[in-house]
């Protein structure tokens, strides 16, 4: 029987823990902690996303930071099985929009205490408040665990699962980037994630939007050469710093990305209020209006196109005044309107930090782990899984897939698989 370590009690940890000991393991999960499942008690809003049921191909279109490694951890345990996994458990789930799978009762609690309830009936060892300080190795392999007390615990292999460095209150505070350097492997430059974006610009800065939310609407990011970079549809929240919401969470990476690749001058941004339509669709819907309710001052006989306050944002862009009758307006003023409507652009100086980020983008290489075992190219016996690795997707759900997915074929390999380690 194989002695298995486990080093944290996330959700890429805890389902390492239960598919070692299920494979006939003798493990043992370590956590600083006072508390295991912690992040995953509050992902979701604490509701627990638990997976996404998207096809495969379009799953991996929601990982952008190395999604395609994802396809052999997806060979051993995938979206489906995770879905199987907690609904054989007990565990009733339902499906949201776009494919997000929940708890029927909504509760991160059950999915956390079924999973600790697993570790007790496999017969896992559980400890908590118990720091990992680094792993002890004999030349190519590692043996164990060296903890803070200055002793260490002897193992066959090792399973690191102790997240990023975002949500630091979690446990999360990047413990595992040292003893990967010291293992022979690379840590990618961190960033965040899936954070709020920050802006300077002045509507900003007078918090004119401050607390508004836009419903299925359109964010692009776009470069210095203005081409689009990214686009993402959905809904947003302007706040006193700038925005935030789930379009703005998944365009985080990629303004982090071009103000690297600019000196960090601030990133153009752009919001079409309208995606379904095109400019020559609203210059006409505008001057139908202008017939209909032309008589109605501009700010009370547009509502139907933008929520208020952005309306009068707007209009202040096109040098309308919000109480001149609309039948008043020229028509290549309207046109301009339509035009801000579809590409209503500020800039943005940043995102919040890595600490606030809901996810990290970096960590340790993907081209140094075997991926249908989640071993370690350069040493034998240390296994990486969940978002210690350089693999990083959008919220909901496909992140914590990618947690469960690499911890359930880390545990399983450490459990069963020959060790070995290649010569690339």
């Amino acid at each position: 029987m194989s002695k298995v370590i486990v080093i944290g009690g996330g959700p890429a940890g805890l389902m390492a823990a239960v598919a070692a000991a299920s494979h006939g393991a003798d493990v043992t999960l370590i956590d600083k902690g006072n508390k295991l499942g912690r992040k995953l008690a509050i992902s979701g809003g604490g509701r627990c996303n638990v997976t996404n049921r998207m096809e495969e191909r379009e799953l991996i279109r929601y990982i952008p930071g190395n999604g395609k490694f994802m396809y052999s951890p997806f060979s051993v345990f995938n979206n489906e099985d995770i879905i199987a996994f907690f609904e054989g458990l007990g565990i009733a789930l339902k499906e949201e929009d776009m494919g997000r799978m929940f708890p029927v009762n909504d509760k991160a609690a059950t999915v956390v205490q079924t999973l600790l309830e697993q570790l007790r009936l496999k017969g896992v060892e559980t400890i908590t408040d118990q720091r990992v300080t680094g792993l002890a190795f004999e030349q190519n392999r590692v043996t164990g665990v060296k903890l803070e007390n200055n002793t260490v615990s002897s193992a066959d292999r090792i399973i690191v699962a102790t997240g990023g460095t975002s949500v630091p209150h979690t446990g999360s505070t990047g413990d595992a980037y040292p003893w990967a350097r010291d293992a022979g492997h690379t840590v990618t430059e961190l960033y965040p994630t899936e954070v709020p974006i920050t802006s300077s610009d002045r509507f900003i800065h007078e918090r004119t939007l401050q607390g508004l939310s836009l419903r299925e609407v359109e964010m692009t990011v776009w470069n210095q050469k203005k081409k689009a970079v990214v686009k993402h549809e959905g809904d947003m929240l302007f706040t006193h710093f700038g925005i935030s919401g789930p379009i703005a969470l998944r365009c985080s990476q990629y303004i982090v990305k071009e103000r690297k690749k600019n000196d960090g001058n601030p990133v153009t941004l752009s919001i079409d209020l309208h995606p379904g339509k095109n400019v020559g669709e609203l210059d006409q819907m505008l001057q139908q209006l202008k017939k209909i309710t032309g008589d109605k001052s501009c700010k009370n006989a547009l509502p139907s196109l933008a929520p208020e306050r952005f309306l009068l944002l707007l209009l202040e862009r096109v040098h309308i005044d919000p109480s001149t009758a609309l039948k008043d307006v020229r028509a290549e003023t309207l046109q301009a309107l339509a035009k801000e409507m579809k590409q209503f652009t500020f800039s943005s100086d940043g995102t919040l930090s890595l600490k606030k980020a809901f996810v990290t983008g970096g960590g340790i290489s993907v081209k140094e782990i075997e991926p249908k075992t989640m071993q370690s190219k350069v040493k034998q016996g240390l296994y990486f899984c969940g978002e210690v690795l350089d693999i990083h997707a959008y919220t909901g759900g496909f992140n914590i897939t990618c947690a469960f997915s690499t911890g359930y074929t880390a545990g399983k390999s450490a459990a069963q698989s020959p060790e070995r380690v290649s010569d690339n």
